[in-house]
């Protein structure tokens, strides 16, 4: 026997305690002989230990030992089963022919063949009518239907007609662990056909409205050699570039960069195609598409000033002429007549309130940004809860952090604070472990870069590596560089420069905390890369803003809509998180998302909450056609609204179905010897039954409940009208 809702553990003994609690306080004051209470109080637990049972729902394993063995036949009749095999005809006809002239006459006594054709869905099939039309192929739906199907049936092993082309939702890996051996014949050709295909298309999200963006290509061709690939850029349909490309090899991916304006009022979908061939084993391949969405709002960034404040101006200016960064800032200026510390600020009208005390207090308020900027900002200067709440802002809110500046390194000050295992540099004087270098050795209060470094986004200065280094090489030294320890487990080291006695120091490091991410810079006076180049040399401005975005990339909203990257029509998740203003996951929100079609109708459906998930929710949208639908989310506690989100979801930019028209054995393979089968051909298909026949058919176990049947309710009733029986007879009601 078994459970459908098992307990725990060490929930059973606390169930069996907490019953034997309960009937016994019920009689404990009773006027009742000792005996006649042991009796009453027995009685009553038996009833509330067998409810507690009925609960948990046992079931009873039922077989059907008696029953001929059966090996389902399942026969792939996706679109993909009507490409050519190796023959040239479809492969749907090879698979017919095998379920047909091959399987049947190799079916031996004491088996039952039933063929099953499976796509979008599995049901029984007369192998003579079998056509490939259903839109996926979904394996994992199949075996879980052959599982529900043949539950209590002796099932020795299962035959699989395929050609691999596996895309649904379901792991049939996982699936095939727990179920018979399954022998997969893969049909189609296992040669390269002739066929060119856009294997992806990926777009950059738009930062700034107008801002260009990249769009990379990759495409294969086999069968054609070393012959150009010929891709044209599609915007919203009008054609806008043309290059080709030459791959290094028959077969060898290759890609290529587009950049693109998107438009500064919608999502833009672009699409990269390459012209069909009439020799082509499928054309439905040649062209894949992608969005790119609106650009986020501007990032909110709180600028914390402490003294020197030279550097502050300049940082100031950078990020203030940046489109994409919304600058606020606050500045200790000293005391008043009653001592108390009064500020500078710098701020949008609906948040220079929260500023007039300095840092603000609350998670609300400090949550509002996205990235909180240390300039030589003393530890001494903020409260330990001021610590905690920055902690709390990297790794719960998912913000980014910057430190920067030699005032806050002194003295080890963020030593013993909240932000001490945030930094991603130990808070220590001590000499720092060596680390590696893209080239050359440090140099006094000069940038180095690391390996990391020289491919990081934040480096990025030049529009190839060597021009990034190049353009490092020639930066100003910095005034002077905060000696701190090593990198702590899990960050990275960007950047490296030498101390007076020629020894390496960390200058940049950035790690991830939590949902957030951290960056220190240890030098002094970065302005000198500002002043000391040339006028038109954007090398300052370019580095800082870069570091800023970086930080602020992940920084989510309260409200987030997650949608998926490719989707098609009938069926597509989305998933949504709903938090507070303090970023607390409301697990009772009510969450609606709106999604509006090509054709301007719109739907709404109610998100449902996700189990041990607090906060999120998910949604399943029907687009019925291919095209760009604009979705979006409002979650809302009782009638306060918590937030909302938008986004632009493609449907059809890619048909799963048709990509890599070859056969894919590797998946096949995968599958099967999982299941402790294996991938066979055709004419091992009798040996296969000869061994299905000998092998011991274990059935598929079928479950049964035990708490409705009839005996089970006679013993509760029974229980119940023993102890009402015996308090009549005792003289209680």
């Amino acid at each position: 026997m078994t459970f459908a809702n098992p307990l725990p553990w060490w929930g059973i003994p606390a169930a069996a305690a907490a019953c034997a609690l309960v009937a016994w306080q019920a009689y404990r004051r009773s006027p009742l002989t000792p005996r006649q209470r042991i009796v009453a109080s027995l009685l009553r637990a038996g009833a509330l230990a067998w409810l507690v049972v009925c609960l948990m729902r046992p079931l009873a394993a039922a077989r059907s030992a008696d029953a001929a063995a059966i090996v389902p036949v399942l026969v792939d009749v996706s679109r993909s089963m009507a490409l050519p095999a190796a023959d040239g005809q479809p492969r749907i006809d090879d698979a017919r022919r095998l379920a047909q002239e091959v399987l049947q006459p190799s079916i031996a006594p004491g088996l039952r063949r039933e063929v099953l054709a499976f796509g979008d869905r599995v049901s029984s099939a007369d192998p003579t009518r079998l056509t490939a039309s259903d839109a996926h192929t979904r394996i994992g739906d199949a075996l879980a239907s052959v599982r529900d199907r043949y539950r209590g049936e002796p099932v020795p092993g299962i035959i699989l007609l395929s050609d691999g082309a596996d895309n649904g939702d379901v792991d049939a890996e996982r699936l095939a662990e727990d179920g018979p051996p399954i022998y997969a014949v893969a049909v189609g050709p296992h040669a390269s056909p002739r066929d060119r295909e856009v294997l992806g298309v990926t777009a950059a999200d738009a930062v700034l409205d107008g801002a260009s963006v990249d769009v990379t290509a990759t495409a294969v061709a086999h069968g054609y050699g070393t012959a150009p690939i010929r891709l044209r850029l599609l915007e919203d349909g009008r054609a806008v570039d043309v290059r080709s490309v030459t791959p290094a090899s028959d077969g060898a991916p290759v890609s290529t960069v587009f950049t693109v304006a998107p438009k500064r009022d919608a999502a833009t979908v672009y699409t990269v195609e390459t012209p069909p061939d009439p020799n082509e084993l499928v054309l439905e391949n040649n062209a894949r598409s992608a969005v790119v969405p609106l650009p986020r709002p501007p990032l909110r960034v709180l600028l914390v000033q402490g003294a020197p404040g030279f550097e502050h101006a300049f940082l100031r200016r950078a990020w203030t002429t940046d489109r994409a960064i919304q600058i606020d800032s606050v500045m200790r200026k000293g005391m008043d007549d009653r001592g108390t510390d009064t500020f500078y600020v710098q701020a949008a009208p609906g948040r220079a309130e929260q500023l007039l005390g300095g840092l603000p207090s609350t998670r609300e308020a400090l949550f509002a940004y996205d990235v909180i900027v240390l300039a030589n900002v003393e530890a001494d200067a903020l409260t330990p809860a001021a610590t905690e709440l920055m902690r709390a802002f990297v790794s719960e809110r998912g913000g980014g952090l910057l430190v920067l500046g030699a005032r806050g390194f002194q003295r080890q000050g963020f030593r013993g604070t909240a932000l001490e295992n945030v930094l991603p540099l130990e808070v220590t004087d001590r000499e720092s472990a060596a680390v590696a270098v893209s080239s050359g050795a440090p140099v006094r209060n000069r940038v180095t870069l690391t390996p990391a470094g020289a491919a990081h986004p934040i480096m990025q200065i030049g529009d190839s590596l060597d021009e990034t280094q190049k353009r490092w090489a020639a930066v100003p030294a910095l005034a002077a560089v905060s000696p701190l320890g090593s990198a702590r487990p899990g960050s990275t080291v960007l950047a490296l420069t030498a101390g007076p006695g020629g020894d390496a120091r960390p200058l940049i490091a950035v790690q991830r905390v939590g949902d957030g991410r951290v960056m220190v810079f240890t030098g002094e006076a970065s302005w000198r890369w500002r002043m000391m180049l040339p006028a038109a040399d954007r090398t300052f401005d370019r580095f800082w803003r870069q570091a800023v975005r970086w930080l602020g990339l992940r920084a989510p909203a309260p409200v987030q809509l997650t949608l998926p990257s490719a989707a098609a029509p009938g069926a597509a998740p989305v998933d949504v998180v709903a938090r507070d203003a303090a970023f607390v996951p409301q697990r009772d929100a009510a969450v609606d998302v709106r999604i509006e079609s090509p054709d301007g109708k719109s739907t709404t459906v109610r998100a449902a909450p996700v189990a041990d998930a607090p906060g999120r929710f998910r949604a399943t949208l029907r687009p019925t056609a291919p095209g760009l639908y604009r979705v979006a989310a409002t979650a809302r506690r009782g009638t306060n609204v918590l937030g909302s989100a938008a986004g632009s979801l493609l449907v059809g930019g890619v048909d799963p179905e048709l990509t890599d028209p070859r056969v894919d054995v590797g998946t096949l393979s995968r599958i099967t010897r999982a299941s402790g089968g294996a991938v066979v051909d055709a004419t091992e298909i009798a040996a296969v039954m000869d061994r299905l026949r000998s092998r011991p058919a274990a059935a598929l176990v079928r479950h049964e409940d035990l708490w409705g049947r009839p005996w089970s309710f006679a013993l509760l009733a029974s229980l119940l009208m023993a102890e009402w029986l015996l308090r009549r007879r005792w003289g209680l009601r």
